[in-house]
């Protein structure tokens, strides 16, 4: 099936934020101002998120990359701390019942949902609450104040976490261009199949191409969008790179020769390619994909522009709101993809040294640094050693009938199996599907002819899990209002940061 956004549904999304907005006292910039509503406010904002990246992640990277004494540009950042993430379980509306149970592992949608409107929900949910009632967004908000707005992402643009800012779905499934009913209702929530004209339940891709909602959008997902929406986006002033209608996707080339107030480039028909394919296959169509910081260094060019081409005024002058999703993090993580998850690591904490460039010249810039959720979690273990998976059976507790359990624990059964791993994972047995080994990779303190995958790299990792964790994920930050996101909070808590920065929020 496939469905055009209606002007019923249109209509429909902007009465809902109009109500929400009303409902939750989000009022926008009109809020009268103070001296101390003045503390903490930044002219722009960069919200930075690495897709599953955990504390682990970072380290791990930092030990690939850096040294042990070295460091990532994220952990130069001087506010750091570390974010809750869990989601709750979803209601179905009906009187007397009682408030939401909470769910410790979050997808990537209730996550991008709890940063972008202050509220929790349940997973696979997009820009609505636990009831399924629509709740306004960050960036709606931004966008209605006069902020330039912009969202970056490796991913398709139509994915969770760049679709929570500019989307409202009972199911993050709803993408397009064809859909389903069941990609798209949620019958758990609404009772009942919604109406064609119910934005709930229209394509994210319609969405984005006729709400205006980010002004600059670079990511992937080209075969989500038709010629419908590509004339939605021109109508609206955007300025397209490549070509919707006949699936042509950007490229590198395009998006360095961009400019205006608004561009839309989509740079392949699903997920951006790893960087580590395009190093290695430099003749391929995928190689003339921009890396992640590429785009988030035009993005910042083209939102702090003091005044595009053509335009008459100065748009630029109030500041923008950008959000920059490193994506791969997370898809290569479901994989236990050491080698290429270090490296999408790698290149989203370059953007994140681009980020922060910006922020020091510009001197009032707020930037955010941190995780949806964390994906499959990394254990750094000692060199030589191996991981639990990897032994003829689990080790014993011996102390498990000692009740003052002071006697010193022994793990006699925690030996190898050889029939279950022949060695490191990404080495001469990662071929092998019973192999449980952790990958190794030199760091930079090893000596010249150590290599990655031999016994003797300094760096071994293994994996907890194939999906997501409920564990706290870091966050880095610098400029006004930094301060707040010392220590420990949780991630609806971001909400209110960022909108009391913009001063859309009270």
């Amino acid at each position: 099936m496939r469905r055009p956004l209606s002007a019923l549904a249109a209509t429909t999304l902007v009465v809902a934020l109009a109500a929400t907005a009303t409902i939750t006292g989000l009022a926008g910039p009109s809020l009268a101002a103070s001296a101390d509503d003045d503390k903490g406010r930044a002219k722009n904002v960069i919200y930075l998120l690495g897709d599953g990246m955990g504390r682990t992640h970072v380290t791990a990277a930092r030990e690939r990359f850096y040294g042990s004494d070295g460091k990532l540009a994220m952990e130069g950042l001087p506010a750091q701390g570390y974010v809750s993430t869990y989601a709750v379980e979803k209601q179905s509306g009906q009187p007397g019942e009682a408030d939401s149970h909470p769910n410790p592992v979050p997808d990537s949608a209730p996550a991008a949902t709890a940063w972008s409107t202050g509220v929790k929900t349940s997973n696979a949910a997009l820009g609505v609450n636990a009831k399924g009632a629509v709740v306004p967004t960050m960036m709606e908000l931004a966008k209605k104040a006069g902020y330039r707005t912009g969202n970056v992402s490796t991913a398709e643009i139509t994915d969770a976490t760049p679709a929570g800012q500019m989307s409202h779905a009972l199911a993050r499934g709803c993408q397009g261009p064809v859909y389903s009913a069941a990609a798209c209702q949620d019958t758990a929530v609404s009772g009942a199949a919604l109406p064609t004209s119910d934005v709930r339940v229209t394509p994210i891709a319609d969405q984005i191409a006729r709400n205006g909602t980010a002004d600059v959008i670079f990511g992937g997902g080209l075969s989500r969008f038709d010629a419908a929406d590509e004339q939605a986006l021109t109508g609206q002033g955007y300025s397209v790179l490549g070509s919707i209608s006949s699936q042509t996707a950007a490229t590198k080339t395009d998006l360095a020769a961009a400019k205006g107030a608004k561009v839309f480039g989509l740079f392949n028909k699903g997920n951006l390619t790893i960087e580590k394919a395009k190093r290695d296959n430099p003749s391929a169509a995928q190689a003339q994909e921009p890396s992640l910081p590429e785009m988030t260094s035009k993005a910042i060019e083209l939102l702090s522009q003091k005044k595009a081409a053509g335009e008459k005024s100065d748009k630029g002058g109030k500041g923008f709101y950008l959000q920059i999703e490193g994506a791969l993090i997370d898809k290569r993580s479901h994989a236990n993809d050491a080698s290429q998850t270090l490296d999408e690591i790698k290149a989203f904490d370059d953007s994140v040294a681009i980020a922060q460039e910006f922020a020091k010249r510009d001197g009032n810039t707020l930037v955010i640094v941190t995780a949806d959720h964390e994906c499959a979690g990394f254990n750094i273990i000692e060199k030589g050693t191996f991981t639990n998976a990897e032994a003829s059976a689990p080790p014993a507790n011996v102390d498990a009938g000692n009740t003052a359990n002071n006697s010193v624990p022994t793990r006699p059964s925690n030996s190898r199996d050889a029939a279950r791993s022949t060695g490191i994972v990404n080495g001469a047995g990662s071929a092998d599907p019973k192999n449980f080994g952790p990958a190794t990779f030199r760091t930079p303190t090893d000596p010249a002819n150590v290599v990655d995958g031999s016994p003797e790299a300094g760096l071994w990792l293994s994996y907890l899990s194939g999906n997501h964790t409920g564990a706290d994920v870091p966050i880095y930050a610098s400029g006004p209002g930094s301060d707040q996101l010392e220590g420990t909070t949780d991630n609806i808590a971001l909400f209110d940061i960022v909108g009391h920065a913009l001063r859309v929020v009270g």
